[in-house]
């Protein structure tokens, strides 16, 4: 059921740098009651409009800081992304995407915080790809219907 909030509703936009629209973002919740450090964050799948984005693609906002990248993420040992804070999956696609609504299947790739487990493996090798290993990982990405208005 809490899968149905993982993407906050009137997030999705346009990023736009420097006059240019460099990709979209979209605000997500964690989908774990505790939370979790960040350096066990190793990506999402996100498809939008059946179009698959891969972790390459993505950076990851939280905490105030600015866009990272999973390798950087990987890095922030300390940093915890709690249940009740936004974050934010920005994606790199030159021109974004055009206004109106938007098919996105969502899930996150974490590792789970209570030890590695052997089907993390996988998960480790494979990421994000759904249904395979990890201890938090949900075996079905979230479907949401959005609108962009910009």
């Amino acid at each position: 059921m809490y899968e149905n909030y993982l993407i906050e509703k009137g997030t999705l936009k346009n990023d736009v740098v420097d006059g240019k629209v460099v990709g979209f973002s979209f605000g997500v919740r964690i989908a774990n009651y505790r939370g979790n450090f960040v350096s066990l964050i190793n990506g999402f799948y996100v498809v939008v409009d059946g179009v698959e984005y891969g972790r390459d693609l993505q950076t990851f906002e939280i905490n105030g800081k600015p866009p990272r990248t999973m390798d950087e993420l990987a890095k922030a040992h300390f940093e915890h992304w709690d249940m009740q804070d936004t974050g934010y999956v920005h994606i790199a696609k030159e021109g974004g995407l055009a206004p109106g609504e938007h098919e996105i299947e969502y899930l996150e790739c974490i590792l789970g915080g209570y030890g590695y487990n052997p089907t993390d493996e996988e998960y480790v090798t494979n990421p994000p790809k759904p249904g395979a290993g990890g201890s938090a990982k949900n075996f079905h990405p979230c479907k949401f219907v959005m609108s962009l208005n910009n």
